[in-house]
């Protein structure tokens, strides 16, 4: 998955084949790992990057020995990289504001993207830094946009780093584990867009279901607020 590009299938057997990338880079594998995803979001070029399946192949590559690096060195490296990321496109947001949008479509840049990315901040407020380290072309503009949006530094920071320590977390060790299966390996590494996207949909739903409560309660308690008065 190129940061979940619809050319991910090509870009995954062409010049962006995870596998290669790490593979060919040697003993300098877990900096090619890291630089890559920091680009992902500090230079918002997620749409031509391996992403999730760079990470996923990330732990296969870590249990056979290919990358020269234990298993918790590798997680906690990837983790920073993705956190620097995000800070930097936080930054870029918070310095250039709106403009960083006014430009034209073109193979980097697509409105509908930020559009789709804007209407995860309406449904998920400040979470979304966290949900969209999950989902592709999101995780590329949520950090911008937060910056845009002049999100509390604070919070933008808390929510970055359980994103990115969680996503990093969890796709490598995915690709870690069942990097002793190798039928489901390969399994997974063809479908893990969908993988990824049950991952968000078990992490979302309870969000969801509790801000749905939590509004029928409000309008609930308005309702008989003003009952009361016109009683």
């Amino acid at each position: 998955m190129a940061g979940g590009s619809p050319m991910s299938s090509g870009l995954s057997s062409g010049i962006l084949d995870p596998q290669a990338l790490i593979g060919s880079a040697g003993v300098w594998g877990l900096a090619v790992v890291c630089l890559i995803v920091f680009a992902e979001t500090a230079l918002l070029v997620g749409f031509f990057l391996p992403g999730d399946t760079l990470l996923f192949f990330t732990g296969v590559l870590t249990l056979t020995g290919a990358l020269h690096a234990p298993l918790g060195v590798v997680v906690a490296a990837v983790s920073v990289a993705a956190i620097l990321g995000d800070q930097v496109g936080y930054l870029i947001g918070r310095r250039a504001g709106t403009a960083v949008f006014n430009r034209k479509e073109s193979g980097l840049f697509s409105r509908a993207s930020v559009a789709q990315t804007e209407s995860f901040f309406e449904r998920f407020g400040s979470m979304t830094v966290t949900i969209a380290r999950f989902v592709p072309v999101v995780r590329t503009f949520a950090p911008v946009i937060a910056g845009v949006g002049s999100m509390r530094y604070r919070s933008f920071i808390i929510f970055n780093v359980i994103g990115a320590v969680g996503w990093a977390g969890s796709v490598i060790l995915l690709g870690f584990g069942l990097g002793h299966i190798p039928g489901v390996a390969q399994f997974t590494a063809q479908y893990i867009d969908l993988i990824l996207v049950g991952i968000v949909v078990l992490s979302t739903v309870p969000v969801l279901v509790r801000s749905l409560l939590v509004r029928r309660r409000a309008r609930s308690r308005r309702a008989d607020a003003l009952n009361r008065t016109l009683d």
